[in-house]
C-alpha cells in the first residue's frame, strides 16, 4: 500500500470515529434541550418552595444548586441514571426496574415522585418517537407493565443508552439539563436575569464534572441523596395556596 493510499485509509478511519462521537453529541444535545417536552420547564425543583420560605436570594441560589447537585442529584438521580444506562446497554431489565425503583422509593414527597414519573413518562414517548430502537421499546415494556415507574433519570439513561451515548457523557448531561431547567426556574421567579443565569451554568462546572465522577463510582446500595431543607421546602410548597411551578 502506498503512503498516499494508507493516509487516505486513516483518514476515512478518523472521519467515521468522529461521526460517530459527533452523532452522540447531538442525541445528548437533543435530550438536553430545553424544548424537548419532558416537561421539566414545569418544576423549580424545590426553588420556589426555597422562596416562598425567603430562604434563598438571588446571590446565594448558585449555592443552593450546587448544593443540590452534590447532595441530591448526584447521589439520587445521577447515579441512578449511571446505573440504568449500564444496565441497558448490557440488557440487565431487571437491574433497570430494580433502580427506578430504589429511585422512586428515595423521593420522600409526594410531589417530587409525581414529578419524577410525569417527566420521565414524557421523556420516553417522546424518546421512542424521535430515537426508536429495541431498547427504548423494551423499557417501555416494563413502565406499561408496572414493573418499573419511569422516573426520568431512569427514562434518560435508558434514552441515551439507546442513542449510543457513553455513560459519563450521558450523566453529564443530564445533570447540566437539570442546571439549565433550575436557573431557568430560578429566571421566572426573578432570582436572576439572562446574562447571571449563564455565569452560573458556567461558574458550576466543575461541581458537575465531580459529580458526574463520583455517580459513576456508585452502586445501587447507595443510591438516594440527602437534603432535608429541600425536602421540607418541597413539603410546603405542595400545600402552598398559590403556586407556579409544579414542583
Amino acid at each position: 500500500m502506498t503512503a498516499t493510499a494508507t493516509a487516505a485509509s486513516a483518514a476515512t478511519a478518523a472521519s467515521a470515529a468522529t461521526g460517530g462521537a459527533l452523532d452522540t453529541l447531538l442525541v445528548s444535545l437533543q435530550l438536553t434541550d430545553s424544548a424537548f417536552p419532558s416537561g421539566r420547564y414545569t418544576l423549580s425543583h424545590s426553588l420556589e418552595g426555597f422562596l416562598q420560605a425567603k430562604a434563598v436570594s438571588a446571590t446565594s441560589m448558585p449555592v443552593l444548586l450546587t448544593d443540590l447537585l452534590r447532595h441530591s442529584i448526584g447521589p439520587g438521580d445521577a447515579t441512578a441514571l449511571a446505573l440504568a444506562h449500564r444496565a441497558a446497554v448490557t440488557g440487565d431489565w431487571d437491574t433497570v426496574a430494580e433502580v427506578d425503583q430504589r429511585l422512586h422509593a428515595s423521593k420522600l414527597n409526594r410531589e417530587l415522585r409525581l414529578a419524577a414519573i410525569r417527566t420521565g413518562r414524557q421523556l420516553l414517548d417522546t424518546a421512542q418517537l424521535a430515537l426508536g430502537g429495541p431498547i427504548l421499546d423494551r423499557y417501555a415494556t416494563l413502565v406499561t407493565a408496572g414493573r418499573a415507574p419511569g422516573c426520568q433519570a431512569v427514562a434518560a439513561g435508558v434514552a441515551y443508552a439507546s442513542g449510543g451515548v457513553g455513560t459519563e457523557q450521558a450523566v453529564a448531561s443530564d445533570l447540566f439539563a437539570f442546571a439549565v431547567s433550575f436557573t431557568g426556574a430560578a429566571l421566572r421567579l426573578r432570582l436572576t436575569d439572562h446574562r447571571r443565569a449563564q455565569t452560573t451554568l458556567r461558574s458550576i462546572a466543575p461541581a458537575i464534572k465531580e459529580v458526574t465522577a463520583a455517580a459513576l463510582r456508585r452502586e445501587a446500595a447507595d443510591l438516594g441523596g440527602c437534603v432535608p431543607a429541600a425536602d421540607i421546602m418541597s413539603g410546603r410548597h405542595e400545600r402552598a395556596e398559590a403556586r407556579m411551578f409544579a414542583s
